[in-house]
Protein backbone atom coordinates (compact mmCIF):
# COMPACT_ATOMS: atom_id res chain seq x y z
CA UNK A 1 0.00 0.00 0.00
CA UNK A 2 2.79 2.39 0.95
CA UNK A 3 4.65 1.66 -2.30
CA UNK A 4 1.45 2.22 -4.29
CA UNK A 5 0.85 5.62 -2.67
CA UNK A 6 4.42 6.72 -3.35
CA UNK A 7 4.20 5.62 -6.99
CA UNK A 8 0.88 7.44 -7.40
CA UNK A 9 2.38 10.53 -5.85
CA UNK A 10 5.41 10.51 -8.15
CA UNK A 11 3.21 9.93 -11.21
CA UNK A 12 0.92 12.84 -10.29
CA UNK A 13 3.86 15.22 -9.91
CA UNK A 14 5.46 14.20 -13.20
CA UNK A 15 2.28 13.90 -15.27
CA UNK A 16 0.45 16.92 -13.91
CA UNK A 17 -2.53 14.74 -13.01
CA UNK A 18 -4.72 15.90 -10.09
CA UNK A 19 -3.51 14.49 -6.78
CA UNK A 20 -5.10 14.60 -3.33
CA UNK A 21 -4.79 12.56 -0.18
CA UNK A 22 -5.19 13.25 3.51
CA UNK A 23 -4.92 11.50 6.84
CA UNK A 24 -4.77 12.22 10.54
CA UNK A 25 -1.46 12.93 12.26
CA UNK A 26 -2.78 10.97 15.26
CA UNK A 27 -6.07 9.19 16.04
CA UNK A 28 -9.15 11.10 17.13
CA UNK A 29 -9.02 11.74 20.89
CA UNK A 30 -10.83 13.77 23.53
CA UNK A 31 -8.20 16.44 24.31
CA UNK A 32 -8.40 19.89 22.73
CA UNK A 33 -5.88 19.98 19.87
CA UNK A 34 -5.70 23.14 17.79
CA UNK A 35 -3.57 25.79 16.07
CA UNK A 36 -1.25 23.56 14.02
CA UNK A 37 1.78 24.63 12.00
CA UNK A 38 3.72 22.66 9.38
CA UNK A 39 7.16 23.06 7.80
CA UNK A 40 9.47 21.06 5.53
CA UNK A 41 12.96 20.27 6.78
CA UNK A 42 15.96 20.54 4.45
CA UNK A 43 16.19 16.72 4.36
CA UNK A 44 12.61 16.40 3.10
CA UNK A 45 10.99 15.46 6.42
CA UNK A 46 7.86 17.30 7.47
CA UNK A 47 7.44 18.67 10.99
CA UNK A 48 4.12 19.71 12.47
CA UNK A 49 3.12 21.05 15.86
CA UNK A 50 -0.05 22.16 17.67
CA UNK A 51 -1.25 22.92 21.17
CA UNK A 52 -2.77 20.12 23.26
CA UNK A 53 -4.63 20.08 26.55
CA UNK A 54 -7.95 20.31 28.32
CA UNK A 55 -8.78 23.74 26.90
CA UNK A 56 -7.06 26.94 25.78
CA UNK A 57 -6.10 30.04 27.77
CA UNK A 58 -7.83 28.93 30.99
CA UNK A 59 -6.29 25.43 31.01
CA UNK A 60 -2.85 25.35 32.61
CA UNK A 61 -2.10 21.85 31.30
CA UNK A 62 -1.90 23.05 27.67
CA UNK A 63 1.46 22.45 25.99
CA UNK A 64 2.94 22.28 22.50
CA UNK A 65 3.07 18.84 20.86
CA UNK A 66 4.67 17.78 17.59
CA UNK A 67 5.23 14.96 15.14
CA UNK A 68 7.44 14.15 12.18
CA UNK A 69 6.65 12.64 8.78
CA UNK A 70 9.84 11.08 7.47
CA UNK A 71 10.55 11.62 3.79
CA UNK A 72 9.11 8.70 1.82
CA UNK A 73 6.75 7.65 4.62
CA UNK A 74 2.97 7.95 4.70
CA UNK A 75 2.63 7.61 8.49
CA UNK A 76 3.45 10.30 11.01
CA UNK A 77 5.78 9.34 13.86
CA UNK A 78 4.70 9.12 17.48
CA UNK A 79 3.74 12.46 19.04
CA UNK A 80 6.36 14.21 21.20
CA UNK A 81 6.55 17.34 23.38
CA UNK A 82 7.84 20.53 21.74
CA UNK A 83 7.48 23.16 24.49
CA UNK A 84 5.89 23.48 27.91
CA UNK A 85 5.93 26.44 30.27
CA UNK A 86 5.08 24.86 33.63
CA UNK A 87 1.60 25.70 34.95
CA UNK A 88 0.82 28.08 32.08
CA UNK A 89 -1.11 27.43 28.87
CA UNK A 90 1.18 27.28 25.81
CA UNK A 91 -0.69 28.06 22.59
CA UNK A 92 -0.49 29.13 18.94
CA UNK A 93 2.81 27.52 17.87
CA UNK A 94 4.46 28.50 14.59
CA UNK A 95 7.30 26.59 12.89
CA UNK A 96 9.75 28.25 10.53
CA UNK A 97 13.16 27.46 9.00
CA UNK A 98 15.42 30.41 8.20
CA UNK A 99 17.93 30.87 5.37
CA UNK A 100 20.65 29.29 7.52
CA UNK A 101 18.49 26.15 7.98
CA UNK A 102 17.89 26.91 11.64
CA UNK A 103 14.53 25.72 12.95
CA UNK A 104 12.43 28.22 14.91
CA UNK A 105 9.43 27.55 17.11
CA UNK A 106 7.43 30.64 18.06
CA UNK A 107 4.53 30.38 20.52
CA UNK A 108 2.82 32.14 23.42
CA UNK A 109 2.68 31.40 27.13
CA UNK A 110 -0.61 32.77 28.47
CA UNK A 111 -0.09 34.58 31.78
CA UNK A 112 -2.96 34.94 34.26
CA UNK A 113 -5.11 32.92 31.82
CA UNK A 114 -5.80 36.00 29.69
CA UNK A 115 -4.90 36.33 26.01
CA UNK A 116 -3.97 39.99 26.49
CA UNK A 117 -1.29 38.97 29.05
CA UNK A 118 0.41 36.47 26.76
CA UNK A 119 4.21 36.29 26.55
CA UNK A 120 5.72 35.79 23.09
CA UNK A 121 8.36 33.04 23.23
CA UNK A 122 10.68 31.23 20.83
CA UNK A 123 13.27 28.48 20.74
CA UNK A 124 15.67 27.38 18.02
CA UNK A 125 17.37 24.18 16.90
CA UNK A 126 20.16 23.29 14.50
CA UNK A 127 19.77 19.56 15.21
CA UNK A 128 16.22 18.52 14.34
CA UNK A 129 16.64 15.61 11.90
CA UNK A 130 16.64 12.72 14.36
CA UNK A 131 13.63 10.84 15.63
CA UNK A 132 11.58 12.65 18.25
CA UNK A 133 11.71 16.26 19.35
CA UNK A 134 14.36 18.67 18.04
CA UNK A 135 17.39 19.36 20.22
CA UNK A 136 16.79 22.96 21.27
CA UNK A 137 19.93 25.08 21.55
CA UNK A 138 18.37 28.42 22.53
CA UNK A 139 15.21 29.80 24.09
CA UNK A 140 14.10 33.34 24.89
CA UNK A 141 11.17 35.75 24.96
CA UNK A 142 10.42 38.47 22.43
CA UNK A 143 9.31 41.70 24.10
CA UNK A 144 8.24 44.35 21.62
CA UNK A 145 8.07 48.02 22.57
CA UNK A 146 5.55 49.80 20.36
CA UNK A 147 6.00 53.50 21.10
CA UNK A 148 3.93 56.63 20.80
CA UNK A 149 3.66 56.08 17.06
CA UNK A 150 1.52 53.03 17.86
CA UNK A 151 -1.12 55.04 19.71
CA UNK A 152 -0.97 57.92 17.23
CA UNK A 153 -1.56 55.55 14.30
CA UNK A 154 -4.51 53.90 16.01
CA UNK A 155 -6.12 57.23 16.87
CA UNK A 156 -5.65 58.64 13.37
CA UNK A 157 -6.97 55.48 11.71
CA UNK A 158 -10.11 55.36 13.82
CA UNK A 159 -10.83 59.06 13.40
CA UNK A 160 -10.45 58.87 9.62
CA UNK A 161 -12.20 55.60 8.90
CA UNK A 162 -14.77 54.84 11.60
CA UNK A 163 -18.03 56.72 12.09
CA UNK A 164 -19.61 56.15 15.51
CA UNK A 165 -22.49 58.60 15.87
CA UNK A 166 -23.79 57.15 19.14
CA UNK A 167 -21.82 58.23 22.20
CA UNK A 168 -22.29 58.71 25.95
CA UNK A 169 -19.92 59.22 28.87
CA UNK A 170 -21.27 56.05 30.49
CA UNK A 171 -20.82 54.00 27.34
CA UNK A 172 -17.65 55.08 25.60
CA UNK A 173 -17.47 54.05 21.92
CA UNK A 174 -15.27 51.14 20.91
CA UNK A 175 -12.77 53.39 19.15
CA UNK A 176 -12.28 55.59 22.23
CA UNK A 177 -11.61 52.56 24.43
CA UNK A 178 -8.95 51.27 22.02
CA UNK A 179 -7.36 54.71 21.59
CA UNK A 180 -7.08 55.13 25.36
CA UNK A 181 -5.64 51.64 25.81
CA UNK A 182 -3.07 52.32 23.07
CA UNK A 183 -1.61 55.14 25.19
CA UNK A 184 -0.63 52.66 27.93
CA UNK A 185 3.06 51.61 27.49
CA UNK A 186 2.59 48.44 29.55
CA UNK A 187 -0.37 47.20 27.53
CA UNK A 188 1.51 47.90 24.30
CA UNK A 189 4.33 45.56 25.34
CA UNK A 190 2.30 42.47 26.14
CA UNK A 191 -0.26 40.21 24.57
CA UNK A 192 1.23 39.96 21.07
CA UNK A 193 0.39 36.52 19.76
CA UNK A 194 1.55 34.25 16.97
CA UNK A 195 -0.49 32.24 14.51
CA UNK A 196 0.93 32.23 10.93
CA UNK A 197 4.36 31.56 9.38
CA UNK A 198 6.81 34.45 9.07
CA UNK A 199 8.13 35.51 5.68
CA UNK A 200 11.67 36.48 4.71
CA UNK A 201 12.37 39.28 2.23
CA UNK A 202 15.22 39.41 -0.30
CA UNK A 203 17.05 41.85 1.97
CA UNK A 204 17.09 39.21 4.70
CA UNK A 205 14.45 41.04 6.75
CA UNK A 206 12.16 38.70 8.67
CA UNK A 207 8.51 39.63 9.17
CA UNK A 208 6.70 37.75 11.93
CA UNK A 209 2.94 38.46 11.85
CA UNK A 210 1.33 39.01 15.26
CA UNK A 211 -1.98 40.12 16.69
CA UNK A 212 -3.56 41.25 19.95
CA UNK A 213 -6.90 40.21 21.39
CA UNK A 214 -6.53 43.13 23.78
CA UNK A 215 -6.43 45.76 21.04
CA UNK A 216 -8.11 43.65 18.34
CA UNK A 217 -5.44 44.79 15.87
CA UNK A 218 -2.29 43.28 14.35
CA UNK A 219 1.36 44.23 14.03
CA UNK A 220 4.46 42.71 12.47
CA UNK A 221 7.63 41.94 14.41
CA UNK A 222 10.59 42.99 12.25
CA UNK A 223 14.13 41.63 12.44
CA UNK A 224 17.01 42.79 10.26
CA UNK A 225 19.68 40.69 12.00
CA UNK A 226 18.54 37.07 11.56
CA UNK A 227 16.21 37.14 14.54
CA UNK A 228 18.66 38.39 17.15
CA UNK A 229 16.59 41.54 17.73
CA UNK A 230 12.98 42.40 17.00
CA UNK A 231 11.01 45.64 16.79
CA UNK A 232 7.37 46.45 16.13
CA UNK A 233 5.89 47.77 12.92
CA UNK A 234 3.09 50.29 12.95
CA UNK A 235 -0.19 48.57 13.83
CA UNK A 236 -2.58 47.17 11.24
CA UNK A 237 -5.76 48.95 12.27
CA UNK A 238 -9.36 48.18 11.35
CA UNK A 239 -12.48 46.65 12.82
CA UNK A 240 -10.99 43.44 14.17
CA UNK A 241 -8.11 42.55 11.79
CA UNK A 242 -6.25 39.74 13.55
CA UNK A 243 -4.04 36.71 12.79
CA UNK A 244 -2.41 38.20 9.66
CA UNK A 245 -0.97 36.08 6.86
CA UNK A 246 1.65 37.88 4.76
CA UNK A 247 2.44 37.50 1.06
CA UNK A 248 4.68 39.69 -1.12
CA UNK A 249 3.77 40.96 -4.56
CA UNK A 250 6.21 41.19 -7.48
CA UNK A 251 6.44 44.97 -7.00
CA UNK A 252 7.62 44.46 -3.40
CA UNK A 253 4.38 45.45 -1.69
CA UNK A 254 3.32 43.13 1.12
CA UNK A 255 -0.30 42.13 1.57
CA UNK A 256 -1.73 41.03 4.91
CA UNK A 257 -4.90 38.93 4.82
CA UNK A 258 -6.62 38.65 8.19
CA UNK A 259 -9.38 37.03 10.19
CA UNK A 260 -12.39 39.27 10.76
CA UNK A 261 -12.90 39.69 14.50
CA UNK A 262 -15.17 42.70 14.05
CA UNK A 263 -18.79 43.25 13.09
CA UNK A 264 -20.83 42.37 10.03
CA UNK A 265 -20.34 41.78 7.22
CA UNK A 266 -17.93 39.02 8.15
CA UNK A 267 -15.20 39.16 5.49
CA UNK A 268 -11.51 38.41 5.25
CA UNK A 269 -9.70 41.70 5.84
CA UNK A 270 -6.81 43.04 3.78
CA UNK A 271 -4.05 45.58 4.43
CA UNK A 272 -1.02 46.60 2.33
CA UNK A 273 2.49 47.75 3.20
CA UNK A 274 4.55 49.57 0.56
CA UNK A 275 7.64 49.90 2.77
CA UNK A 276 8.67 46.35 3.69
CA UNK A 277 6.28 45.96 6.60
CA UNK A 278 6.95 49.22 8.44
CA UNK A 279 3.49 50.80 8.00
CA UNK A 280 0.14 49.43 6.84
CA UNK A 281 -3.03 50.68 5.21
CA UNK A 282 -6.36 50.60 7.07
CA UNK A 283 -7.69 47.03 6.94
CA UNK A 284 -10.58 46.78 4.49
CA UNK A 285 -13.07 44.03 3.67
CA UNK A 286 -12.47 41.69 0.77
CA UNK A 287 -15.32 39.76 -0.85
CA UNK A 288 -14.34 36.47 0.80
CA UNK A 289 -16.54 35.42 3.76
CA UNK A 290 -14.93 34.72 7.12
CA UNK A 291 -16.62 33.34 10.26
CA UNK A 292 -13.98 34.91 12.55
CA UNK A 293 -11.56 32.09 11.85
CA UNK A 294 -7.90 31.87 10.93
CA UNK A 295 -6.66 31.77 7.32
CA UNK A 296 -3.32 31.41 5.54
CA UNK A 297 -2.14 32.70 2.17
CA UNK A 298 0.95 31.47 0.33
CA UNK A 299 2.74 32.34 -2.90
CA UNK A 300 3.43 29.20 -4.90
CA UNK A 301 6.67 28.61 -6.78
CA UNK A 302 5.00 29.52 -10.09
CA UNK A 303 3.83 32.88 -8.72
CA UNK A 304 0.19 31.95 -8.15
CA UNK A 305 -1.32 32.60 -4.73
CA UNK A 306 -3.22 30.04 -2.67
CA UNK A 307 -5.49 30.72 0.29
CA UNK A 308 -6.94 28.26 2.79
CA UNK A 309 -9.96 29.47 4.74
CA UNK A 310 -13.46 28.83 6.06
CA UNK A 311 -15.54 30.55 3.39
CA UNK A 312 -18.68 31.10 5.47
CA UNK A 313 -19.87 33.92 7.71
CA UNK A 314 -20.92 31.93 10.74
CA UNK A 315 -19.51 28.41 10.90
CA UNK A 316 -16.32 26.42 10.41
CA UNK A 317 -18.05 23.48 8.75
CA UNK A 318 -16.10 23.74 5.48
CA UNK A 319 -12.47 24.31 4.53
CA UNK A 320 -11.78 25.79 1.10
CA UNK A 321 -8.62 26.40 -0.89
CA UNK A 322 -8.69 29.27 -3.39
CA UNK A 323 -6.31 30.16 -6.22
CA UNK A 324 -5.42 33.60 -7.56
CA UNK A 325 -3.51 34.10 -10.81
CA UNK A 326 -3.22 37.89 -10.43
CA UNK A 327 -1.74 38.44 -6.96
CA UNK A 328 -5.03 38.55 -5.12
CA UNK A 329 -7.00 40.88 -7.39
CA UNK A 330 -9.43 38.01 -7.80
CA UNK A 331 -9.66 34.42 -6.62
CA UNK A 332 -10.83 32.50 -9.65
CA UNK A 333 -10.73 28.88 -8.50
CA UNK A 334 -12.04 27.20 -5.35
CA UNK A 335 -11.97 23.61 -4.14
CA UNK A 336 -13.06 22.12 -0.82
CA UNK A 337 -10.78 20.10 1.45
CA UNK A 338 -13.93 19.19 3.35
CA UNK A 339 -17.51 20.44 3.39
CA UNK A 340 -20.24 19.52 5.87
CA UNK A 341 -23.75 20.65 6.73
CA UNK A 342 -24.23 23.65 9.00
CA UNK A 343 -24.57 22.53 12.64
CA UNK A 344 -23.29 19.06 11.73
CA UNK A 345 -20.92 19.13 14.69
CA UNK A 346 -17.92 18.81 12.34
CA UNK A 347 -15.46 21.67 12.20
CA UNK A 348 -12.35 22.19 10.07
CA UNK A 349 -10.31 25.20 11.10
CA UNK A 350 -6.99 27.01 11.48
CA UNK A 351 -5.11 26.02 8.32
CA UNK A 352 -1.33 25.99 7.98
CA UNK A 353 0.04 25.97 4.41
CA UNK A 354 3.38 25.20 2.80
CA UNK A 355 4.61 24.08 -0.61
CA UNK A 356 7.29 21.42 -0.36
CA UNK A 357 10.40 21.22 -2.53
CA UNK A 358 8.71 18.66 -4.83
CA UNK A 359 5.96 21.17 -5.67
CA UNK A 360 3.18 19.57 -3.62
CA UNK A 361 1.02 21.65 -1.29
CA UNK A 362 0.65 20.58 2.34
CA UNK A 363 -2.13 21.72 4.63
CA UNK A 364 -2.66 20.91 8.29
CA UNK A 365 -5.80 21.91 10.13
CA UNK A 366 -7.86 21.19 13.24
CA UNK A 367 -10.57 18.56 12.73
CA UNK A 368 -13.35 18.02 15.25
CA UNK A 369 -16.32 15.68 14.99
CA UNK A 370 -18.53 13.74 17.36
CA UNK A 371 -15.86 11.06 17.81
CA UNK A 372 -13.08 13.40 18.90
CA UNK A 373 -10.40 15.80 17.70
CA UNK A 374 -7.20 15.53 15.68
CA UNK A 375 -4.86 17.46 13.40
CA UNK A 376 -5.47 16.56 9.77
CA UNK A 377 -2.78 16.58 7.04
CA UNK A 378 -3.81 17.06 3.41
CA UNK A 379 -1.45 16.78 0.42
CA UNK A 380 -2.47 17.96 -3.03
CA UNK A 381 -1.25 19.69 -6.16
CA UNK A 382 -2.47 22.73 -8.03
CA UNK A 383 -4.08 20.55 -10.70
CA UNK A 384 -6.37 19.04 -8.06
CA UNK A 385 -7.59 22.52 -7.09
CA UNK A 386 -8.32 23.36 -10.72
CA UNK A 387 -10.32 20.22 -11.49
CA UNK A 388 -14.00 19.80 -10.65
CA UNK A 389 -13.69 16.06 -10.23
Amino acid sequence: MKKFLLLSLCYSIISGEPFFQQNSIFPLQDKHVHGSSIIESPNGDLLSCWFHGSGERTANDVLIKGSRLKKGSNKWDDVFDMADTPDLPDCNPVLWIDKNKKLWLFWIAVRANRWENSMLRYRTSINYFNKGAPDWNWQDNIILKPGERFSETIQQAFEEHIDEPMWAEYALPYSRLIINAAKDPEKRQKGWMTRIHPISLESGRILLPLYSDGYNVSIVAISDDNGNNWRASNPIVGLGPIQPSLVQKKNGHIVAYMRDSGGDPKRILKSISINNGETWSFAADTRIPNPSSSIEVLQLKNGNWIMACNDTESDRNQMAVLLSFNEGKSWEVKKYIGKHEHNSGITLAYPSLIQSSDGLIHLTYSLKDKKGKTIQHAIFNEDWIKTNR
